[in-house]
C-alpha cells in the first residue's frame, strides 16, 4: 500500500515468538493509521475485563501514512493500551524520529503481546528483529541508557525507553525518545515496564513508496513554503510551547497552586522570554520539522540540561506547585524525564499532596518528614523520586490523585483534579466552558491536545453555554487528533496558521487515494466512538458521572488573579453535556446509539 510500511509486527514477549503480517487494507481503509490503528486493535484484539498489567492488555505502537516522509512535523507516533492509571483508553503521540525508523523498517505498527519473564530490549535493524537481554539497563534512568545505546549502536538507531517509573509501574509512566520526547499521558510507560521491555532500538532503511512522487514532492514544498512563509514562525520557533505561558496567566488559565486559580502572582518569572535569556541554549526539532519548538537546556544552579521545559511542565511542575524559579521547574522536568514520568500527572499529585498538607489532611507524619507547603522545590523533587520508587508518601501518589484522593478521604477528594482519573493538563477552566467541556468529554481524560478550545472562549465569551460552542468542540475533537492519525504534528496548523487543505494534496499523492477533510473528519469520529465503546465496555456504569469534572471548577471560584470570582454553575455542566451528547448521536447517558455506530460502520466491530 502507498504510503505505508506495509507490515505489523508483533512480539510475544511471553514466548519469544516474534511474526509478521500484513496491514489489513480494510483497517488502513476505515482507521488510517496512527491512532486509528491503535484503537482498532486495542477494541479488537484486547479481550474484555483484561488487567490492564496483565498478560492481556497489548501496547500497539503506530506510525500513519505522513510519517517519515517529507511533510512537515512528519515525526509523530501513537501509544495505544489500556489504561493503568484509568482503566479506559490511553492514547498518547510521540514526538521525535521514532516513527520514521518504524516506516523505514518497513512496518506501520508494533504490538507488544504477554510479559517477559526477564528485562529484555526489542532490537530491529531492518529485517533482523531481537528480544535481547537488558539485565545491564535495568534501574537506570531513560538519559543514560539511550546515550549507551547511541554510543554502541550509532546515532542512527532511534531509541523509545523507558525509566525507573515504568520498571516499577507507576501508572502514569511515560516513554522517553530522544532526549526529550516522551509518549506521556495515561500509563503507556507503566505497561510497556510490567512487561519487561526497557527499550526498542530501531533502525530501517527502506523506501515508503508513494503514489506520485512528483506530487508528492511538489505538495510537500508547498507545506514547507506555507510554514516559512507564516508571520508566526520567528516568535513561534525562538519561544516554542512556551509562548503561551504569559497569555494564560493574563486571561486566567495558568494553573496555580493545584487550580484553586489561574493566575499566579509570581508568573512572570515563568515566562518564555525569561526562560529564553535565562536557560536555553537551542532550539530542537522532530523529524521534518520547519518550526522546531523544543528548547535544550542549561540550568547553572543545578549544573544541568535537558529539553524544556515544555509550557505543559511550567504549568504543573510551576505555577501549579507554587514554585517561580525557572531553573527549579527545569531541573524537576529533568528528573522526572530520567524517572520516566509524566509531568503532568506528576506535578498534578504534588499539587494535590501540598493542598492536604497545607489544609492538615497530611502531616509531616504522614510525609515521611518533608514540608510540603507550596512553593518548597526540594520537596518537589524529593517526591518526583519517591513516586518513581513508590517509596513512602510517593508509593500513595503514584496511583494518581483520583485514587489516592479515594483512599485518604478526609476531604481530600476536592483537591483532586482529574477526569476519569486523569490528571487534568495545564489550563484552568474556570469559566471557560468550551474547554471545560473538551476535558469533560476527552477520550482519554483530562488532556488538552484533542481539542484545545480554550481560545474560542476568548473569542466569543468565556461563559456562554450555546450550542455552537459544543459544535466547535466536537469539530476539533473530529479533526484536530487526525494529526495523530496521518503521523503527523498538529502545530504547524495550529500555531503558524498552515492552511489545512495544503495537507489533502500531500496525502493523494502519498497514498493514491482522494479524501476530503470531510472524510478525513469522518474517521475522527469513527474513532472518537470507538474508543468511547471501550470506555463503557471497560468500566461497569459508565456514563454521563464519569465525564463531569473536578467539583473545583463548579463549587470554588478562584480568589484571585483574571477569573476572580468566575465560576461555572453545575447546571451549566449538564447542559453542556446534554448539547454534546445530542450532537453526537448519544442517548442522555452518553452512550453511542446503535443508529450512530451503524452509520459509522461500527456495529459489527462492537457487536
Amino acid at each position: 500500500m502507498n504510503g505505508y510500511g506495509g507490515k505489523i509486527l508483533r512480539v510475544n514477549l511471553t514466548t519469544g515468538k516474534i511474526t509478521k503480517e500484513q496491514t489489513p487494507a480494510d483497517v488502513a481503509r476505515d482507521f488510517i493509521g496512527g491512532r486509528g490503528f491503535g484503537a482498532y486493535f486495542l477494541y479488537k484484539e484486547v479481550p474484555q475485563g483484561a488487567d490492564p498489567l496483565g498478560p492481556d492488555n497489548k501496547l500497539i505502537i503506530s506510525s500513519g501514512p505522513m510519517s517519515g516522509l517529507m511533510i512537515p512535523g512528519a515525526g509523530k507516533c501513537d501509544f495505544t493500551t489500556k489504561s493503568p492509571l484509568t482503566g479506559g483508553y490511553a492514547s498518547a503521540s510521540m514526538g521525535g524520529h521514532f516513527t520514521a525508523e518504524i516506516k523505514y523498517a518497513g512496518l506501520d505498527s508494533i504490538i507488544l503481546e504477554g510479559i517477559s519473564p526477564k528485562p529484555v530490549y526489542l532490537f530491529i535493524n531492518d529485517d533482523k528483529i531481537e528480544l535481547r537481554d537488558a539485565k545491564e539497563f535495568w534501574g537506570m534512568g531513560t538519559i543514560s541508557v539511550e546515550k549507551q545505546f547511541k554510543d554502541k549502536l550509532g546515532e542512527e538507531y532511534q531509541v523509545a525507553v523507558i525509566g525507573p517509573g515504568g520498571e516499577n509501574v507507576v501508572p502514569y509512566a511515560c516513554i522517553n525518545h530522544d532526549f526529550g520526547r516522551q509518549a506521556g499521558r495515561g500509563g503507556v510507560g507503566a505497561v510497556m515496564g510490567v512487561k519487561k521491555v526497557k527499550a526498542i532500538v530501531i533502525h530501517g532503511t527502506k523506501s515508503i513508496p508513494v503514489s506520485d512522487t512528483t506530487a508528492y514532492r511538489q505538495a510537500g514544498k508547498a507545506l514547507y513554503k506555507a510554514c516559512k512563509d507564516a508571520s508566526f514562525l520567528a516568535e513561534w520557533t525562538r519561544y516554542g510551547t512556551t509562548v503561551v505561558t504569559s497569555w494564560c496567566d493574563e486571561v486566567g488559565a495558568l494553573p496555580t497552586r493545584n487550580f484553586s486559580a489561574g493566575s499566579f502572582e509570581d508568573g512572570k518569572n515563568l515566562y518564555g522570554s525569561v526562560m529564553r535569556d535565562k536557560i536555553v541554549i537551542t532550539d530542537k526539532g522532530c523529524f521534518g520539522c520547519p518550526s522546531p519548538c523544543g528548547k535544550y537546556s542549561r540550568s547553572k544552579k543545578y549544573s544541568s540540561y535537558v529539553e524544556g521545559p515544555e509550557y505543559e511542565t511550567i504549568g504543573l511542575m510551576g505555577s501549579n506547585l507554587g514554585i517561580s524559579d525557572i531553573e527549579a521547574v527545569a531541573q524537576a522536568n529533568l528528573l522526572a524525564d530520567d524517572a520516566g514520568l509524566d509531568t503532568i500527572s506528576a506535578g498534578n499529585a504534588i499539587g494535590w499532596a501540598m493542598e492536604c498538607y497545607e489544609n492538615g489532611i497530611f502531616t509531616k507524619t504522614d510525609t515521611d518528614g518533608v514540608d510540603l507547603r507550596f512553593g518548597n522545590v526540594e520537596a518537589t523533587f524529593e517526591l518526583i523520586g519517591k513516586i518513581s520508587r513508590k517509596e513512602g508518601l510517593g508509593a500513595l501518589l503514584s496511583e494518581g490523585v483520583k485514587k489516592a484522593s479515594q483512599k485518604i478521604g478526609k476531604g481530600s477528594e476536592k483537591f483532586a483534579i482529574h477526569v476519569k482519573g486523569m490528571e487534568q493538563s495545564a489550563y484552568a477552566t474556570h469559566n471557560a466552558t468550551a474547554m471545560l467541556l473538551a476535558y469533560m468529554t476527552c477520550d482519554v481524560g483530562a488532556h488538552h491536545n484533542r481539542a484545545w478550545a480554550i481560545t474560542y472562549d476568548l473569542q466569543v465569551g468565556r461563559d456562554l453555554v450555546v450550542p455552537e460552542k459544543v459544535a466547535r468542540v466536537i469539530w476539533l475533537q473530529n479533526f484536530r487528533p487526525m494529526f495523530d492519525v496521518l503521523g503527523g504534528c498538529r502545530l504547524q496548523w495550529v500555531e503558524l496558521g498552515i492552511d489545512r487543505d495544503l495537507y489533502i494534496p500531500a496525502l493523494e499523492a502519498i497514498t493514491g487515494i482522494h479524501r476530503t477533510w470531510v472524510d478525513y473528519e469522518k474517521v475522527g469520529e469513527r474513532i472518537w466512538n470507538l474508543t468511547r465503546m471501550f470506555w463503557a465496555r471497560e468500566n461497569n456504569g459508565f456514563g454521563r458521572s464519569w465525564d463531569l469534572p473536578a467539583p473545583r471548577f463548579y463549587e470554588e471560584a478562584p480568589k484571585s488573579g483574571a477569573t476572580k470570582g468566575q465560576i461555572t454553575k453545575i447546571e451549566d455542566v449538564h447542559r453542556l453535556l446534554d448539547m454534546y451528547y445530542e450532537q453526537r448521536g448519544w442517548n442522555k447517558d452518553g452512550m453511542p446509539t446503535p443508529e450512530r455506530l451503524s452509520a459509522l460502520n461500527l456495529a459489527e466491530l462492537v457487536a
